[in-house]
């Protein structure tokens, strides 16, 4: 009995073994069979990928998931889009589609693994126009295989040899890319070998696939750890799986993907280099399409394969750098020479090349491009308004270069219209030739009758009209450099100001309107006016004598307001005596209206007008700073200037402090500085407030560097002006007289340079003694005429202050005015692009829309990150009365119909023979630098530009400005006046019918509307 137990279990046993062995040579098998044919894999991930899926819906997603930072994620900016977002919905856009992620997707993200998507080969901005054409595209990498046949096989054969030898076997369809086993077990064992030897160089295992993962999504392209390796395998796994089971199909589109995508390092004058295109061209100068036909080529048995064998070593040395790109080219190129050598002998060994080739390319040198790249040449005149916009979209996504921008996975729906835009570029770039000038009628006395046509610049803006917002749909002008004439200039405008001074001086009207057109005649006759207040005089006795008390009635009255043109007056204003001259002779003795002065562009009319416009703002409140001016002797006098001299000197310090708070000390300087005429005494009385305790020499160099040119004043004199101007020796009152700054503006920059960031409370606080200080000469009664004047001139710039404010909401670019009346005939400088918003705000009825030129902006379009935002403008601001929008209207109607702007009149004409109504202003700016001397005898005159300006509405639906300007010292040989943009109008009408008549123009508001159109 105990034998046959003891043979029973024998037998047991021996059956266990058995089937244990059995259980491991079947598994064993299976394990072989997927790791051949990856059947199993398949069937995971494909049905894992499956179901991870994205749609585009409506607003706001809910389930989105952005990637981290990575190499690929940054540069088309899927990373950044969170950002983005912030910024523009600040901005007024708004999200109105994107892209909702599965479930399952967004568990594999949640996870730690990268997006399965079909990612993009190729990055980079679109901008289209409002026809949803091409306006500007770039593309990254540029130069790129379309197709896996497009290939050359010998590159192929290459690449897999030497990174992925199985990873095109047509024998398992379901082979999983991700991995390829022997070499990652080779991978791993040497790794383990390392760890004991410490040796830190080791072979990777990593497929192409996977490499695809690692330098497009993992931090800095790196593999950091094994748990980092594996998530580059699992998702290039579900990468791989999407699209079913079979992977073949996909196997040739990652060697499509790794050929144009691989890192290559970077180089200057290119930017990061990526794929095999690019490298060729930047790193050995190689154009991409004779690489494709040479590889491709294959030579007779005998044949010459020197060419090839040169382009295909270059290749090679691309293919191998990958790993290391910026250590082999930053090294000495005899090691990437020497590495490259060693894998051409073996693939010629292995058969991949034949000896033929190997030979040749090791006699071949890779002669590594050494200078910059070149860059491909480019006008900026033909891409003035794509940079406009791509500039625009710096400011709005935050960002400061456009390299950047230009990487970027982003197309924008822009509301220029192309067509119109390249018939003006095209025509403004011809007309520097002085035949087409002359046949465009430009040679015309006080046109270009003298000076170089070529080197005139002109700059046209066009806007349209819209229900919420004005719509750029042309910006373009032939200065062939990357400045933005239109927005990046401040030029004298000339005549081009009195615009904004009428629309102000109506303004005011508006305001006398609201406050006394409900009086009767006895209260009007009670009110307190003071003599120089010349307007609310005028407003007051118009209401007490008219029956038509209507805004439209009093403001019709008010242009036809009568003013002298003579210039034999002086006027004392910025801080002396001036005199003015009319453009014309003819007008010195006449008077007229203000509507005829506009007309005619009279410069002495609206000299008085602005000296009424001052005196306005400067008496217009009963017990304001003027009326100081009144009785010396009376006993309460000096109590209440104490109280008015710390009330008022606090209005003007915050006004002050609006200015210059957030400045650095440099860009506070140079503020100061930008209204400031510059001499040697003004500049010393700036610097001893900003410096009181800098020595003579610093002293010396900056009054000499920031005096014009030519100006080299002794250092004896300057020695004198450093004492003279010193704190303890003068007042700061004075020192701000003499530099013809306010008092209180000179202190404050010097306070905010020696306390940075200080609050309005502490500076408050900290000039309670100078705000006393500034005013307290106003108490004495000793040479009280002398004082008035100095007071006038102090209460002058207070005025002003008033007049920028409404400027500033008319769209006034600059943060400052000149103190003087030529600030009516262009003294302050403005800006093409700002007179087009002022005429924006005229053609809306008073109302101050934003300017756009951008209406959608689509991100990574089919990604699961893909956004549509949309421009939806903010509420519109209304800052003048519609009847004063009308009234000015109709006076720049005349000046078009009768006055300096005559020539485009009959301009634009619809088909059936009528025409469109054009209103504008003109103006002139000749800028000059002159020198006076003794008695205000002239000494030089050096010329600084010359700037024609039109800035226009055509059909009250249409505005902008047109410029034409010469820069330098140059600019004295011509004698052009604002007729030059005037005719150039005219020329340029034809070229603008199509979108004035609205038969090809775009419709307002609808460039972009939804992402079908993208």
């Amino acid at each position: 009995m105990r034998g046959k137990w003891v043979s029973f279990f024998f037998w047991f046993k021996v059956t266990l073994a058995s089937s244990l062995l059995l259980v491991l040579v079947v598994a064993g098998l299976l394990v072989a069979h997927e790791l051949r044919t990856s059947d199993y894999q398949a069937r995971f991930f494909a049905g894992l990928a499956g179901k991870a899926s994205y749609t585009l819906g409506a607003g706001p997603s809910p389930s989105i998931r952005f990637p981290q930072s990575a190499p690929y994620d940054d540069r088309l900016g899927y990373s950044l889009l969170p950002v983005f977002f912030g910024k523009l919905r600040t901005r007024d856009f708004e999200i109105i589609q994107q892209a909702r992620i599965s479930a399952d997707m967004a568990d594999i993200v949640d996870k730690g693994y990268f997006a399965p998507y079909p990612e993009k080969i190729q990055g980079g901005l679109s901008i289209l126009d409002c026809h949803k054409d091409s306006l500007f595209q770039e593309r990254y990498p540029k130069r790129v295989f379309e197709r896996f046949d497009d290939i050359a096989p010998l590159l192929v054969q290459s690449l897999l040899f030497i990174e992925n030898r199985e990873l095109l076997d047509p024998e398992h369809p379901k082979r999983n890319p991700a991995v390829e086993w022997d070499r990652l077990a080779h991978a791993v064992l040497i790794k383990a070998q390392s760890t004991l030897t410490g040796d830190t160089r080791t072979p990777g295992g990593s497929t192409l696939a996977t490499q695809i993962e690692k330098y497009r999504h993992s931090s800095e392209g790196r593999t950091s750890s094994v748990q980092e390796k594996l998530q580059q395998m699992v998702s290039a796994a579900l990468r791989a799986y999407q699209q079913g089971e079979d992977t073949s199909a996909v196997r040739r589109q990652i060697v499509l993907s790794y050929v144009n995508t691989m890192p290559l390092s970077a180089k200057a004058g290119f930017g990061e280099v990526h794929g095999l295109g690019d490298g060729l061209w930047v790193w050995y100068g190689r154009d991409f399409k004779d690489v494709n036909r040479i590889l491709n080529h294959v030579p007779a048995q005998t044949g010459d394969v020197g060419e090839q064998a040169q382009i295909y070593k270059q290749a090679l040395s691309l293919l191998i750098s990958q790993r290391r790109p910026s250590y082999y080219f930053d090294a000495d190129e005899a090691e990437l020479e020497q590495l490259t050598d060693s894998h051409l002998r073996l693939l010629g060994s292995a058969g991949v090349i034949t000896p033929a080739l190997r030979d040749a390319a090791l006699q071949a040198k890779l002669n590594r491009r050494a200078d910059k790249v070149p860059a491909p040449a480019v006008s900026f005149v033909t891409q003035k308004a794509a940079n406009a916009v791509r500039t625009h979209l710096t400011g709005l996504l935050g960002g400061n270069r456009l390299y950047d921008l230009d990487r970027l996975d982003l197309s924008v729906a822009s509301t220029l219209d192309a067509p119109v835009q390249a018939a003006a570029t095209n025509l403004l770039r011809e007309l520097r030739d002085p035949a087409n000038a002359r046949a465009a009628g430009l040679s015309a006395k006080q046109l270009l009758d003298r000076g170089d046509p070529s080197k005139v610049v002109y700059s046209f803006t066009l806007y349209e009209r819209g229900a919420e917002a004005n719509y750029l749909r042309v910006q373009t002008d032939n200065f062939d450099h990357p400045l933005n004439i239109n927005e990046g200039t401040k030029l004298d405008l000339g005549s081009t100001a009195k615009l904004r001074t009428l629309v102000t001086y109506l303004d005011i009207m508006d305001k006398l309107h609201q406050r006394l057109s409900t009086l009767d005649k006895a209260q009007l006759h009670a009110l307190e006016v003071d003599r120089q207040d010349v307007l609310t005089r005028w407003a007051a006795d118009y209401f007490a004598t008219t029956e038509d008390k209507s805004l439209s009635a009093m403001l019709d009255a008010a242009l036809e307001r009568h003013y002298s043109a003579s210039p034999a007056e002086g006027f004392m204003t910025g801080g002396g005596l001036h005199h003015f001259n009319n453009f014309k002779h003819e007008d010195d003795g006449r008077v007229m209206s203000v509507r005829d002065g506009l007309r005619n562009s009279v410069n002495l009319v609206f000299i008085r007008l602005m000296r009424d416009v001052v005196h306005h703002y400067m008496f217009l409140t009963p017990g304001s700073s003027a009326k100081l001016l009144r009785d010396a002797d009376d006993p309460r006098r000096a109590a209440y200037l104490a109280r008015f001299a710390d009330s008022e000197g606090q209005v003007f310090m915050r006004r002050f402090l609006v200015k210059y708070q957030g400045k650095t000390a440099q860009e506070a300087q140079e503020l100061l500085l930008g209204n400031v005429r510059p001499t040697a005494s003004r500049l010393a009385a700036i610097f001893r407030t900003l410096f009181p305790e800098a020595p003579l020499d610093q002293f010396t160099a900056w009054v000499k560097d920031n005096l014009p040119d030519g100006v080299n004043p002794a250092e004896p004199k300057l020695a004198k002006l450093y004492e003279q101007y010193a704190p303890e020796r003068m007042s700061l009152a004075d020192r701000g007289y003499l530099a013809g700054v306010h008092p209180l503006e000179l202190w404050l920059v010097g306070y905010l340079r020696n306390h940075p960031g200080a609050s309005q409370t502490q500076v408050m606080q900290a000039s309670v003694a100078e705000r006393q200080t500034v005013y307290a000469w106003l108490l004495s009664t000793h040479r009280k005429q002398a004082q008035d004047k100095r007071i006038l001139g102090l209460l002058e710039g207070e005025g002003f202050l008033e007049i920028h404010r409404q400027w500033a909401q008319m769209g006034y670019p600059f943060e400052s005015l000149v103190p003087s009346y030529a600030s009516a005939l262009g003294a302050s400088a403005d800006r093409p692009a700002a007179l087009a918003e002022l005429m924006g705000i005229l053609v809306n009825d008073g109302v101050r829309k934003p300017n756009t030129r951008i209406e959608s902006l689509h991100f990574a379009a089919a990604t699961p990150y893909e956004t549509l935002l949309q421009y939806k403008p903010a509420k519109a601001e209304k800052v003048l009365a519609p009847e004063v929008a009308q009234a000015v209207r109709g006076a720049i109607r005349r000046v078009v119909e009768e006055g300096t702007a005559q020539r485009v009149k009959h301009a634009f004409v619809r088909p059936d023979g009528s025409f469109v109504a054009v209103g504008g202003k003109t103006g002139t700016g000749d800028q000059r630098f002159d020198t006076f001397g003794a008695g205000g005898r002239l000494i030089a005159s050096r010329v600084v530009n010359r700037s024609a300006t039109f800035v226009f509405n055509i059909d009250e639906r249409f505005f902008g400005t047109l410029i034409a300007y010469v820069p330098g010292a140059q600019a004295a040989a011509f004698d052009f006046t604002s007729g030059l943009p005037v005719q150039l109008l005219k020329v340029l009408a034809p070229k603008l019918m199509p979108l004035i008549i609205g038969g090809a123009g775009c419709a307002p508001g609808h460039a972009g509307e939804s992402a079908d159109h993208l």
